[in-house]
C-alpha cells in the first residue's frame, strides 16, 4: 500500500497527515487553552512573527480537516473567533503526552536525565 492509500487506514499516516501544518500542533494548543480566541490574538501568541497569510492558510487548513471550527459574527467591525472542534478536543491528551516528552528531551538536552 502506497502512504496515500493508507490515509485513512493507518493511524499513525492519517495523524502525520492531517498535521502536516509546521504550526499546526502549536496553534492546536493555544485553541486547547481558551474556549474560543480570535485571529489577532492568536497571531500574537505565536512564537514568531508569523504573516497574516501564514496564519489564515494554517488556520483554514485545520478546519477543512474539521478540527478547528471558525465562528463568523455578522457585525462591524467584522468579528472571527475559532475554536476545537469536538474531534480537535480529543487531540488534548495527544498535546499533553507531547508535552511531558518534550520537557523530557529538554531535559535530556541538558544534560539532566
Amino acid at each position: 500500500m502506497s502512504k496515500k492509500e493508507l490515509f485513512g487506514f493507518c493511524p499513525y499516516v492519517t495523524s502525520q497527515k492531517v498535521l502536516t501544518g509546521k504550526w499546526s500542533m502549536y496553534i492546536m494548543y493555544l485553541l486547547s487553552l481558551e474556549p474560543a480566541i480570535r485571529f489577532n490574538e492568536l497571531q500574537r501568541k505565536m512564537p514568531e512573527n508569523m504573516t497574516h497569510t501564514t496564519l489564515s492558510r494554517q488556520l483554514k487548513m485545520l478546519e477543512d480537516q474539521g478540527l478547528i471550527i471558525r465562528k463568523e459574527y455578522s457585525q462591524i467591525p467584522p468579528k472571527v473567533e475559532y475554536s476545537l472542534s469536538e474531534i480537535g478536543k480529543k487531540f488534548e491528551v495527544v498535546l499533553q503526552a507531547l508535552c511531558q516528552w518534550g520537557n523530557e528531551y529538554i531535559d535530556y538536552l541538558n544534560g539532566e536525565s
